[in-house]
């Protein structure tokens, strides 16, 4: 908050003064200000003043009886929760439906008879903000057993049904018979894990159908760099303790199982997970529609993008097994002979896997030169050091590629065989939509993004990722994506010019800073035009790029000028992009998504130079990690509308990658790269580029 300070006081200030002296509360007004902030009147009265009168709360009368579905009362339960809400900014009208109270009625539903009354309590919700699901089960989310269920139509009121899995009275088949119309039917839901719930439900025999709302995608679209999880977003937003999960169920070897906890304990931890994911819903829906920008980003991206990374890893994608463990054995033989190799350079065996018996070797033995030390003082055999010794000595060259082939059978050859799920045979990967600050995907269990392509071994596994008989693999990438997006949000009429004209971007900027035609640059050329191409996009100092190209550092600061000079538009835009970084704490994405940067305001130099060199790219990485997400939307779109056999299986990074049967080839190719390109309008082309074939490499 800032103090006003300039403002027009009347002639007579000592008589104005007394005017603001407080005179008492207004019941009405502090009755109105509570149901605006999602504030119990209680909650006011214990935040006022001693020395302030407030008036005592009008009693209601109580009912002359009770059921089970009745609206809760005033009055606190035994097994009542406070829940007091941080100050969020909300609209003047915004709903006021969705009060938080201290008090939760928790009711449980135990009979068919309540069952069928809470499907007609749902039925006939019609309330600004959506209803609130929790559901617990044992196993991964594609093959679950749902244990429990919460359901909280507002804040204050949760219904918890108990499954016969845990002890409770009803089945799971009785709840698909009575609730699932309306699990599946238009109504919107809300959920702290909507994809994961998705998968659950389906795996019950239930589609979710409707909107089907994310309080923690919510919370990544307005703060992407915090956590997003129920207990954090529960503390942070409503100043309330929700435990997790495996606070109630333990971890590792000492977890127990659902039944082993006391029942009113279980439905408890039910009731709270569902009121609280109300109330999330409410307060971050509103603090979003109060941004027009920030709620395009959820309601038209990420909300839609839940739908279609559901039906991608519910699909999963083929795998050629047997491959993989051919190239495992042969992996192994190589690792053997390398490990050999390593033992007669050293003089004697020692174990290659341990930093300190590597560094005793290395600088002992050897006498190699010492690049770095750890904290400890030891010296440093970290990748950076060994690439640099590398460069003359065969033994750090050598452990290089030992630790590089280790690491891609453990990961992938040995892994990737184990993960195929036997009920189809093919691997389903679960994609992140909170993790990555910048907005892009992340890939787990396994993840399928970070496959090393610049070894023909890391190129030989992507070969194992296969069509089914009948089918094709189809890639689509986006061409030079972020040099596309460098292009627009800088407005340099130069780099702007070269993608207009359809020029080889690195060509052209050869051309530009060594001063040459376009038809002289020498391959050469070309290559270290790459270099300052994406290196500078990242960041890189002349330091840096006098590194990658093996050159003096004069001289990579006089190809850096050079390229300022050519393309004044990009210094313009990474001036400003520092410069509104330590303004504000974020850049934005033309779409306008936020990107949080809590370190550039660090008092230490280099994590604040870090961040300002974050500053620069992230604008880049998230409006391509944007765009994808809307090309992803589209081509899902189109394929469920046009009720095609092709299927989205994977995305990595600028690229989506899609099984397809013999018969949609030429349309797939035809139709992709037009939605790819459509998706938004730059100041610079989208172009995609397609290819085909019987596995993810060859496609490519």
């Amino acid at each position: 908050m800032t103090i006003k300070r300039d403002c027009d006081l009347p002639q007579d200030v000592p008589e104005s003064v007394k005017d603001l002296t407080f005179k008492g509360f207004d019941d009405a007004g502090v009755q109105a200000f509570c149901s605006r902030w999602e504030m119990n009147a209680m909650t006011a009265r214990r935040a006022a003043p001693k020395t302030v009168a407030l008036a005592a709360p009008a009693k209601k009368e109580e009912p002359a009886q009770s059921s089970l579905f009745d609206e809760p009362s005033e009055t606190p339960q035994k097994d009542a929760r406070l829940f007091e809400p941080a100050v969020l900014a909300m609209p003047a009208d915004a709903p006021s439906d969705d009060v938080v109270v201290e008090s939760v009625d928790r009711s449980v539903v135990s009979t068919r008879e309540d069952l069928q009354a809470l499907a007609a309590r749902l039925r006939e919700v019609n309330g600004a903000r959506p209803v609130a699901v929790s559901v617990f089960w044992r196993g991964s989310p594609r093959h679950a057993e749902i244990v429990a269920l919460g359901f909280a139509l507002t804040a204050a009121q949760a219904f918890v049904i108990s499954l016969d899995k845990i002890g409770g009275a009803l089945t799971m088949e009785s709840v698909r018979q009575t609730l699932g119309t309306w699990l599946e039917g238009a109504s919107s839901k809300v959920f702290d894990d909507a994809k994961a719930a998705a998968h659950v439900f389906a795996s019950n025999g239930i589609r979710l159908g409707g909107t089907l709302h994310d309080t923690s995608l919510m919370s990544y679209v307005l703060e992407a760099h915090l956590q997003h999880d129920l207990k954090s977003l529960a503390r942070r937003y409503l100043k309330h303790a929700v435990g997790a999960l495996s606070d109630l169920l333990g971890k590792g070897a000492k977890a127990v199982d659902f039944s082993d906890i006391d029942a009113e304990t279980m439905n408890d931890h039910i009731a709270e997970c569902a009121v609280s994911t109300r109330a999330l819903s409410s307060v971050l829906l509103s603090q979003l529609e109060t941004d027009p920008v920030l709620n395009s980003i959820y309601h038209d991206i990420e909300c839609p993008l839940v739908g279609v990374l559901t039906r991608m890893e519910s699909y999963g994608v083929a795998l050629d097994a047997f491959a993989l463990s051919q190239q495992s054995i042969e992996l192994t033989q190589r690792i053997d002979a390398l490990t050999q190799q390593a033992y007669q350079l050293a003089g004697k065996e020692f174990n290659l896997g341990s930093p300190k018996q590597l560094g005793e070797v290395l600088f002992g033995l050897l006498g190699l030169p010492v690049k770095k030390k750890t904290a400890s003082g030891a010296p440093s055999t970290d990748e950076e050091v060994l690439n640099e010794l590398a460069l003359d000595y065969p033994l750090p060259k050598l452990i290089l590629e030992l630790r590089q082939l280790t690491k891609l059978k453990s990961t992938y050859t040995d892994k990737l065989p184990k993960m195929v799920d036997p009920t189809d045979g093919r691997v389903h990967t679960t994609f992140g939509q909170t993790t990555a600050v910048t907005g892009r995907l992340a890939s787990s269990d396994p993840n399928l993004q970070n496959i090393p392509v610049r070894t023909a071994e890391g190129r030989r596994v992507r070969e194992a990722f296969i069509a089914d008989a009948g089918n094709v693999i189809i890639s689509a990438d986006y061409s030079q994506i972020e040099l596309r997006i460098m292009a627009h949000l800088s407005d340099d009429a130069a780099l702007i010019g070269a993608f207009a004209r359809g020029e080889d971007i690195h060509r052209a900027t050869a051309a530009e800073v060594f001063n040459v035609s376009l038809d002289q640059v020498t391959p050469d050329e070309r290559r270290m035009a790459k270099v300052i191409n994406f290196g500078l996009i990242y960041g890189m100092s002349a330091f840096g790029l006098a590194q990658n190209l093996g050159i003096e550092r004069r001289m990579a600061q006089h190809y850096i000028d050079e390229y300022f000079a050519r393309y004044p538009g990009v210094a313009r835009y990474m001036a400003q992009m520092r410069t509104l970084a330590h303004e504000r704490g974020y850049v934005s994405t033309v779409f306008g998504r936020r990107l949080w940067l809590p370190d550039i305001a660090s008092s230490r130099m280099p994590v604040r130079n870090a961040a300002e060199r974050a500053a620069i790219n992230a604008p880049m990485q998230g409006t391509a990690a944007d765009l994808i997400k809307k090309a992803m939307i589209a081509v899902d779109r189109w394929l469920r509308d046009e009720k095609l056999g092709s299927r989205l299986v994977l995305q990595v990074h600028d690229e989506l990658i899609l099984e397809v049967p013999q018969s949609e080839i030429e349309l797939v190719k035809r139709m992709l790269p037009k939605l790819m390109a459509d998706v938004a309008a730059l100041h610079v082309p989208l172009i995609a580029e397609v290819g085909v074939a019987d596995n993810w490499e060859a496609a490519h």
